[in-house]
């Protein structure tokens, strides 16, 4: 793949003079040949947020996958067609080049820029900052394909990198995030205006950090139990669990720096996409107080969602709600109700003591506060409520958290992956299973042919059905 594509220009530029000095006449002050490593930073954040909270079908699609939402006239992508957008490759490229790329770039420059405005205790939080956003990153890419490029990837000198074993990958991640955490010198500033996500606080970051340990410690509960519970028994305590503590990722009112869905369906007028039926049933069969705010009333008055998979009339069904649409919506990297249904899994796996059910109660509660809804009524019914839900932990926690993640399409495909609930079926025209991985960008079967198939035979083949190592049931 040729180092992933990247195209980074490096301009060499000999000046000669006579007996006069010119000074800055020859820069170009709009063209700095370095970068700041907090720009860097924040194009990094910022190219990853987009990506997941796009809704363009040529890059993120996983609203469409976790049957949150169907299509109308063209129903390609919820049919699971790939690789006719090249879905696959453009969100391998954006992630390595946009934002690992950036990451690197920004490490490197870290620890050149000035002690008296940048004291080594700033350094290290700088660097713990981009480090998370590595993990974060690296993680997505291992979730959407398994063995991905990883100890020779950046690398100028190798080309054609090699593929590293995803799980051992996932290892080295959690052992970079911890290290990044144990870094962090909360009394010390960090990247300032220049992180988009936190502004500079620290303790944020390092709350964030121990909620992502935990997230994908519980991702690799199955694979590995005795690492999952080890890490989770450590940070259950400093995780997310109120929303006053989310990790929010906060885009403006006005151009460009807007919402990504509100970009894709409002301000390019695009009628592509209606509720799916899959979760506007459930929901309306749960009486959940939250359908006002995830969708439009439908052409009758009331909540109806297209058949998935299948071709439908715009106007007919619901749509994507008012606030989901806003041009300055905020995106969301981990929030409450995710935390909490963590420790719910992670009590009734025994990593953790506690009352799974006073967990999950208090994901759902902090689902419904968030969208502004009333929880109350809700979490009294009997098919809703822990004790009477039907199924198994799984099935309980894995339905309610779909039904929470709304908005955040790859984290749910993620967790149906995880808990294979809620029981989701391919529309009547799917091309294949629904994908439980993508498939390896194009571009790798040509540009890096010996790596990728060797990738694609220790996976157990390169298609949409093959199951990643943490997917064990």
């Amino acid at each position: 793949m040729k180092k992933i594509l990247f195209l980074l220009i490096t301009a060499s530029i000999v000046l000669t003079s006579c007996d006069k000095d010119f000074g800055d006449l020859n820069v170009d002050k709009k063209k700095p040949s370095e970068v700041a490593p907090g720009a860097l930073f924040t194009t990094a954040q910022k190219n990853m947020v987009d990506l997941m909270t796009n809704s363009n079908v040529n890059r993120n699609i996983f609203r469409l996958i976790s049957q949150y939402w169907t299509e109308c006239t063209y129903i390609d992508e919820s049919n699971y067609d790939l690789n006719t957008r090249q879905i696959p490759q453009n969100n391998w490229n954006i992630i390595y080049v946009n934002v690992l790329k950036n990451l690197n770039e920004a490490q490197s420059l870290i620890p050149s820029q000035s002690d008296a405005f940048y004291p080594p205790a700033v350094k290290a939080n700088q660097n713990s900052c981009a480090e998370i956003m590595n993990v974060y990153a690296y993680a997505m890419l291992v979730n959407m394909f398994g063995d991905i490029p990883y100890s020779e990837a950046l690398d100028f000198s190798k080309p054609a990198p090699k593929y590293d074993d995803a799980s051992t990958i996932y290892n080295d991640l959690l052992t970079r995030l911890d290290n990044a955490i144990s870094a962090i010198d909360e009394g010390a500033g960090g990247f300032g205006s220049s992180d988009l996500i936190y502004g500079g606080d620290m303790a944020g970051w390092k709350k964030f950090g121990k909620s992502l340990e935990a997230r994908l410690a519980m991702i690799i509960a199955d694979h590995d139990s005795g690492k999952a519970s080890s890490i989770i028994s450590k940070v259950a305590g400093d995780i997310i669990t109120s929303n006053d503590d989310n990790t929010y990722f906060h885009y403006l009112s006005g151009p460009p720096n807007t919402n990504q869905t509100w970009v894709d369906l409002v301000q390019s007028g695009r009628k592509d996409f209606v509720a799916a039926n899959t979760l506007v049933d459930v929901m309306n069969g749960l009486n959940d107080p939250r359908v006002p705010y995830y969708f439009t009333v439908d052409d009758a008055g009331g909540y109806t969602g297209g058949i998935y998979g299948s071709a439908n009339n715009y106007a007919t069904f619901s749509k994507p709600g008012d606030r989901l649409i806003a041009p300055d919506f905020e995106a969301i990297l981990f929030d409450a109700a995710e935390g909490n249904f963590l420790l719910a899994e992670a009590v009734e796996r025994g990593y953790i003591t506690g009352d799974a059910g006073a967990y999950y109660s208090a994901a759902i509660q902090a689902s419904c506060d968030y969208w502004n809804a009333d929880a109350t009524a809700y979490l009294a019914t009997p098919a809703v409520a822990y004790a009477t839900a039907a199924g198994d932990w799984k099935q309980k926690i894995g339905t309610q958290k779909w039904l929470a993640l709304y908005n955040r399409g790859f984290e749910a495909w993620t967790e149906w992956r995880r808990f294979d609930y809620p029981v989701l079926t391919p529309g009547s025209e799917a091309l294949s299973e629904i994908p439980v991985r993508y498939t390896y960008p194009t571009q790798e079967q040509t540009l890096n042919a010996t790596n990728y198939a060797a990738a694609a035979a220790a996976i157990g083949g390169d298609v949409v059905e093959t199951k990643l190592f943490w997917d064990r049931n």
